[in-house]
């Protein structure tokens, strides 16, 4: 006589569903064809879950009641290797991490009682400078961005920033994003620069002549520099001036 079959509840064969593993091979393999080795995987398992539900039909004729959790078992398998695996659909994990990282939008209620508007900071003021001489722009902004202290500066984009009201905010942004080599040179001697004097004057004849909106002019500095030698040093530039809204402003040094 036939001994009798053994029944799982509904209970046991979640369980049997979540110990499911899939071979390494699948897992550990070549990133080409991954996507069908796990579609060859899933109908493999397909087809030997509908060869044993055959079997045990002939085995046993099938109760309705068999038949409803044959049914779930073999609907759930699609499932619950996604819930093992959660790349078998293809999606990179790392989708699913941004996706549940990404923080929920906050909803009306979520908002702060009262006044949420944060309370407006002074902008830093501006200090006002004499543009209308391109003269003095020339010479002002020159004995500033030479002026250095290094051990207190730390940068050479410090002396920039000194200089900036003289100077078109193009030039700021070049002279800040570039090394200096006088500044290095400095460094290096572990010097400290002031100027003792600077004049403006007329620029090399092949230059451009004075028009409404441009002109060039010549600058000489005496710089006086203490460090591990003290020195004077003569520098002499090459300077474009543009006329703006608000007077004469720096738009090129050559010479640097």
């Amino acid at each position: 006589m036939r001994e009798p079959q053994q029944r799982h509840t509904p209970k046991e064969l979640r369980e049997i569903l979540a110990s499911i593993r899939y071979p390494e091979d699948i897992a550990t393999g070549p990133r080409r064809g991954r996507k069908q080795r796990r579609r060859e995987h899933r109908e493999a398992v397909r087809r030997a879950t509908t060869q044993w539900v055959r079997e045990e039909r002939r085995r046993d004729p099938i109760r309705p009641a068999g038949a409803v959790i044959i049914l779930a078992l073999i609907l759930s398998l699609g499932a619950g290797a996604r819930w093992i695996w959660p790349g078998l659909d293809g999606e990179p994990d790392s989708a699913r991490v941004t996706a549940s990282a990404s923080p929920t939008p906050d909803t009306p209620n979520d908002k702060p009682k009262g006044n949420s508007t944060p309370p407006s900071s002074p902008s830093p003021s501006v200090p006002a400078v004499d543009l209308t001489d391109p003269e003095r722009v020339a010479e002002e902004a020159v004995r500033l961005y030479l002026t250095r202290t290094p051990p207190e500066d730390g940068e050479h984009t410090e002396a920039v920033i000194r200089a900036a009201p003289y100077m078109a905010p193009a030039l700021v942004e070049n002279l800040t994003a570039h090394s200096d080599a006088a500044w290095d040179k400095l460094v290096s001697r572990g010097g400290i620069s002031s100027v003792s004097s600077v004049k403006a004057g007329p620029a090399k004849k092949d230059l451009p002549a004075d028009s409404p909106v441009r002109v060039w002019r010549q600058t000489t500095a005496e710089l006086d520099v203490e460090g591990y030698t003290t020195y004077r040093e003569t520098v002499v530039y090459q300077i474009e001036l543009t006329a703006s809204g608000d007077g004469w402003l720096v738009s090129r040094i050559l010479g640097l």
